[in-house]
């Protein structure tokens, strides 16, 4: 019998969190993690052909292996480009 690991599957949405907890096949792809957890059906909009993907906030391809005790997150788009944004936070700034 094949060693099973334990991995976690998560996404959130602006109002909700999602997380599936399984137990895969040693060998098993992050893709193939996130079509076995079944958390497309739960949440509609992911596609994995756009959303990014990684392990514990570090960017990964659908291809890489998971390993005993790996969270894969599913990233949403971003909604505003951060250095954008932050160059609005300082022209408001009062100068000193």
């Amino acid at each position: 019998m094949a060693d099973m690991l334990q991995i976690q599957v998560a996404y959130a949405t602006a109002e909700r969190e999602f997380f599936k907890d399984l137990a895969v096949p040693a060998g098993t792809t992050i893709g193939q993690a996130i079509i076995a957890s079944g958390i497309a059906a739960d949440v509609p909009g992911i596609d994995l052909d756009h959303n990014p993907v990684g392990v514990f906030g570090k960017k990964k391809t659908l291809d890489t292996l998971v390993r005993a005790q790996d969270r894969i997150e599913i990233y949403r788009p971003l909604i505003a480009d951060p250095k954008e944004a932050r160059r609005r936070r300082a022209a408001r700034k009062p100068k000193a």
